[in-house]
């Protein structure tokens, strides 16, 4: 059965890859974008590849205007809305993210996204998904937002605006977990691993964007007797948080 995904900070990356592998299944994709042009042109690029079932949906999730305009939107053309895959982030990784020496604007620049961001979203979108038969909220994480995976003594990639942005939105997904769990919604965060994309600045070594958005695709489409509330590794493994 179709359905109807909102995709978050889509016009690249894994965000993008994710769009066209959804779309390719058949389902009514919202291609998410802060960058109109950006986005639009994200869009053409997969209906000349024959992906008609993808949409723009223009969305800065620091900007609450885009996101109830988003919502606006989709309620007026679908309904309801089954999926929100929040994706949107920013890592920051250009600047100094010691813990000693890090200032505090890159940090709040990351919360303000990675975090803020993506609850304001959450919760405009909310009554759409709640007109879903089968809601699922996926939250796109990093292993470097484990907590348990950080301390180990070997562990390194401290970025501490990043990590500590994207920690605090898997506290939040446990706790939305939680939420609507009696609602039947499923709310999971998932982490693709090291992926070279823009957001590390292409760091050389990691997976395809193709291959981190393969590993979202399970958690997106999830059937009702799915799992909600835990966080998973690009394998399908539940990751610790």
């Amino acid at each position: 059965m179709s359905k109807v995904i909102l995709v978050t900070g889509a016009n690249s990356g894994i965000g993008f890859e994710l769009v066209r592998i959804l779309a390719e299944q058949n389902h009514t994709v919202y291609l998410g974008a802060r960058n109109e042009a950006a986005g639009k042109e994200a869009v053409e690029t997969l209906h000349a590849d024959g992906l008609k079932t993808v949409k723009f949906a223009l969305i800065d999730v620091t900007k609450v205007s885009t996101i109830e305009d988003t919502k606006a939107a989709i309620e007026t053309a679908e309904g309801k809305l089954d999926v929100l895959v929040n994706n949107a982030g920013i890592s920051k990784m250009g600047v100094n993210q010691n813990a000693t020496s890090i200032e505090l604007e890159t940090i709040r620049d990351a919360m303000e996204t990675n975090f803020y961001g993506l609850i304001q979203t959450t919760i405009t979108l909310l009554p759409l998904i709640r007109k879903s038969s089968n809601g699922v909220i996926l939250n796109v994480s990093t292993d470097m937002a484990s907590n348990t995976y950080q301390a180990r003594p070997e562990a390194g990639l401290h970025f501490v605006a990043y990590n500590t942005s994207k920690a605090a939105m898997n506290s939040y997904s446990i706790a939305l977990g939680h939420e609507l769990k009696n609602e039947g919604i499923k709310v999971n965060a998932v982490t693709p691993g090291f992926t070279t994309t823009k957001l590390n600045h292409h760091a050389p070594g990691g997976k395809t964007m193709k291959e981190g958005a393969e590993s979202l695709v399970p958690w997106v489409l999830l059937d009702p007797s799915g799992p909600t509330g835990k966080f998973f590794d690009w394998d399908g493994k539940e990751f610790p948080w």
